[in-house]
């Protein structure tokens, strides 16, 4: 399995500068602290990291918590956490990567590099056993995948009907990635192509697709092409024994309401791949904040960092359009204030949301309450990492928001 090994820079993750220096109240980050510190020390979490970049310099670093409750081990600011969903915008610059190489392109039909999935069908009726279906009067192309309009789903975004089919499907059993889209095929779309927004599986057929295009593993890809130019240290789908005693577990809420270590999915015993071959892109990346803040910062620098590019800015720029503002619903969830890109949210109407927040603002969330927000008008990288389920219980990510961008002085 390609893990990543590249020399750590100078700086790391990145310059570190004193809050005032870069535009920040420190008292107003102490405050946005002590907000986030309240909730684990009310045992709503076990513990969380922020980190904080302006200008490409680290303002903010802390961690608070445990690690894991049933140990006491105190969280610390590099600990190895599960990103899920943030993977999902490292398989987003694999395939702008490989159209900027020619070996892709944006309305290139998914089958033609994935043929399992010709003859796509969309339920209009029926059920799992007995279901009415119409054929595609499109192919789903990889633009559609990186928007989500492709038709796929998952089993939580889905109706029953849809849902039904997801688990007989069994898509996490696979072997590796082409038995995954093998079985995605024999599911139906949940719409035509292009005319709906729905979060689904499009990331992980995007990273099959970079297998195809690239010839390489898609751990490989990652490993070679963005982590390792990058210098991450501990991005990749799995966690090298030497490492795993940085690891920080996942939480949830028993019957009683204590905070203890979650049994869901497994995923605390498994430190790998579910098999290996089967590389998630759309959720089964390890990081850290560092890693992952060098990653965004590059993004927001417009696709380079410490003479590195891997994107173009005119690449980064198409990503961060929104492409879902002639949609119907041209809102993800219906958040009003939120469009789409190519694999990131994008704020569009900050007068719809409850936070601050500056027009074009993108990133993404991961199931275990992890978020990175990308802000190009406040030149800011913001990083918070909880390991918690369900996804934002007691709407912390709120607090968060209106705590660093409420400590914004200049």
């Amino acid at each position: 399995m390609a893990v990543c090994a590249a020399a750590a820079p100078a700086s790391w993750p990145l310059p570190t500068v004193e809050p005032a220096q870069a535009g920040f109240s420190a008292a107003g980050l102490d405050r946005l602290h002590a907000t986030l510190d309240r909730a684990v020390d009310a045992g709503a979490y076990s513990g969380y990291i922020v980190l904080l970049a302006r200008d490409g310099n680290v303002v903010d670093w802390r961690a608070h918590g445990v690690r894991r409750v049933s140990t006491g081990e105190a969280l610390q600011k590099d600990d190895i956490v599960r990103l899920f969903s943030m993977s999902k915008l490292f398989t987003s610059t694999a395939v702008l990567m490989l159209m900027e190489e020619g070996k892709l392109k944006l309305d290139d039909p998914a089958e033609k590099f994935l043929p399992a999935l010709k003859g796509a069908q969309v339920l209009v009726g029926g059920t799992v056993d007995a279901p009415v279906l119409e054929p595609a009067k499109s192919a789903p192309t990889i633009r559609q995948l990186l928007a989500h309009t492709a038709g796929y789903y998952y089993d939580f975004s889905a109706t029953p009907e849809l849902a039904a089919f997801y688990h007989k499907a069994d898509l996490w059993s696979s072997a590796n990635l082409d038995e995954f889209v093998a079985k995605a095929a024999r599911m139906p779309l949940a719409h035509q192509p292009g005319t709906a927004f729905v979060y689904g599986i499009n990331t992980d057929l995007l990273g099959a697709i970079v297998e195809k295009a690239s010839g390489m593993t898609f751990d490989a890809f990652i490993a070679q092409r963005i982590c390792a130019p990058l210098g991450l240290q501990d991005t990749g789908f799995s966690v090298p024994e030497s490492k795993r005693g940085r690891l920080a577990f996942l939480h949830e809420h028993d019957a009683q309401g204590k905070l203890v270590e979650s049994a869901q999915g497994g995923y605390n015993d498994r430190l790998t791949v579910a098999r290996p071959g089967l590389y998630s892109g759309g959720g089964g990346l390890f990081s850290t904040a560092a890693d992952y803040a060098r990653f965004a910062q590059m993004l927001l620098n417009g696709g380079q960092l410490d003479g590195v590019r891997l994107l173009s800015r005119k690449s980064v720029e198409l990503m961060t359009r929104d492409h879902i503002a002639n949609l119907a619903q041209p809102h993800p969830f219906g958040q009003r204030d939120h469009g789409f890109g190519l694999g990131v949210r994008v704020l569009t109407q900050p007068g719809e949301s409850s936070s601050p927040g500056s027009v074009g603002c993108f990133g993404w969330d991961g199931m275990a309450t992890t978020n990175v927000q990308i802000d190009p008008k406040e030149r800011t990288v913001a990083i918070v990492l909880f390991q918690h389920l369900p996804f934002n219980e007691g709407e912390i990510l709120s607090y968060y928001t209106n705590g660093y961008y409420s400590a914004l002085a200049d």
